[in-house]
């Protein structure tokens, strides 16, 4: 003998039926933290918050620049009083 029995009903209402504690308040509340989190780490990823932080050490100034490129192409002797 077979017999099959049939409920239609949702998942919410099983677990009503089952007496489970409503979880959805929780989850919403976890969700909100995470994309909250997610989005102040975002930042940090922008592309110049990225260069300030790999390379400090780059020119903020055009004057800057310009003295660095200066040493890099000045020979590496000592100055020599001209004549």
């Amino acid at each position: 003998m077979k017999v099959n029995i049939e409920i239609d009903c949702t998942p919410d209402e099983v677990r009503q039926f089952l007496g489970l504690p409503d979880l959805k308040p929780m989850q919403a509340a976890v969700m909100a933290k995470i994309e909250r989190q997610m989005t102040d780490s975002a930042a940090a990823f922008a592309p110049d918050a990225l260069l300030r932080a790999w390379l400090p050490l780059v020119p903020q100034t055009p004057d800057q620049f310009k003295d660095i490129v200066g040493r890099f192409f000045r020979p590496n002797t000592p100055n020599k009083p001209e004549p």
